[in-house]
């Protein structure tokens, strides 16, 4: 999983293809569930991007994309985002998720 160190986003998102992008909070516990589930689907599923963005650390980027809560999961489908999934969500559902968007 790629973490958000300030680059362009567009290129961060990707313009190609899926992309899953986290925004997370260090203090956040549901976040702190939901990264290593991230993790395990990024390992399955190598044709989809992963990506992580702190939200205090890039308050600026997290408002752009109007996010008001976290753990806050946007799905991107070439470089658009399709969709947004807001808190912890168990493995199974995000899989389902991804792959019936990734048809």
């Amino acid at each position: 999983m790629n973490e958000y160190k300030g680059q362009e986003y567009k290129s961060f998102v990707g313009e190609k293809g899926l992309s899953i992008v986290l925004y997370y909070a260090t203090w956040c516990g549901p976040c702190k569930m939901l990264k290593p589930v991230l993790e395990k689907i990024d390992k399955e599923l190598n044709e989809v991007n992963f990506g992580r963005i702190d939200i205090d650390e890039y308050r600026e980027q997290a408002k752009e994309v109007l996010i008001k809560s976290v753990p806050t999961v946007l799905l991107y489908k070439d470089g658009k985002e399709v969709d947004r999934k807001m808190g912890y969500q168990p493995k199974e559902k995000l899989l389902g998720w991804i792959n019936n968007l990734n048809k």
